[in-house]
């Protein structure tokens, strides 16, 4: 099937309130445009650099989202144009997006990352930290970002009840931190689920999945 066939038929199986990221890292920006052509706007990808030069090459009415792990010295070649940065997880990290907005006159969007899975590559804040960083004072200082959400991915298993628990504890923590405490932080976003697992992701909740393989295919 083409692209644009995958991308409707994945369309299609959608709530209204769920956004769909299209995961194009690694794709050429003809496979990219073929999504665009079919309506897709909001892209996802995992290294700045390579987002970058799609960003430059493509029409500017596209989303763009930052969903790998960061590094903060790339932070600067992204913040003129993101949309969304997705995993983010420490205060330090925030503090460099909070200064390259700065220096680009915007606020920028994040979802804060939860680690959730039994795995231990896995990236992301337990609750107790996401406690710590939303109380402390640097955090309530930074006045170029906003986090809207917050971002999880389940354990990489067969087993469907686990998935759906650990889908279940993100979402109990998104709900218990629905009253913003400070100006930057107003919850609107649970991104979870990815091609594998996304529709248990928005039965628990989800209102934004990544899924890439079963739009561009394998990598």
């Amino acid at each position: 099937m083409s692209i644009r066939e995958n991308l409707l038929n994945i369309k299609a199986t959608l709530p209204l309130h769920v956004t769909l990221v299209a995961v194009s890292k690694t794709k050429p920006v003809s496979d990219l445009m073929q999504a665009y052509e079919a309506g897709q706007r909001v892209f996802g990808e995992n290294k700045i650099q390579e987002m970058t030069e799609k960003w430059e090459l493509m029409p500017k009415d596209i989303e763009w989202h930052m969903i790998g792990h960061i590094q903060s010295n790339k932070v600067k070649f992204m913040a003129p144009y993101v949309s969304l940065i997705h995993g983010v997880d420490s205060l330090k990290l925030f503090e460099e997006i909070n200064k390259q907005a700065q220096k680009n006159n915007r606020v920028i969007e994040c979802l804060l990352q939860l680690h959730i899975a039994e795995e231990e590559t896995k990236f992301g804040l337990n609750e107790e930290e996401l406690d710590d960083l939303l109380q402390s004072e640097i955090f309530k200082n930074l006045n170029n970002i906003k986090i809207v959400g917050l971002m999880g991915m389940a354990t990489f298993t067969e087993n469907q009840t686990q998935i759906k628990k650990e889908f279940q504890h993100l979402k109990s923590i998104f709900d218990k931190n629905q009253q913003p405490t400070t100006h930057n932080l107003q919850l609107t976003t649970l991104s979870m689920g990815m091609s594998g697992d996304y529709q248990i992701a928005i039965e628990c909740g989800s209102t934004m999945v990544r899924i890439g393989s079963s739009i561009f295919g394998g990598r």
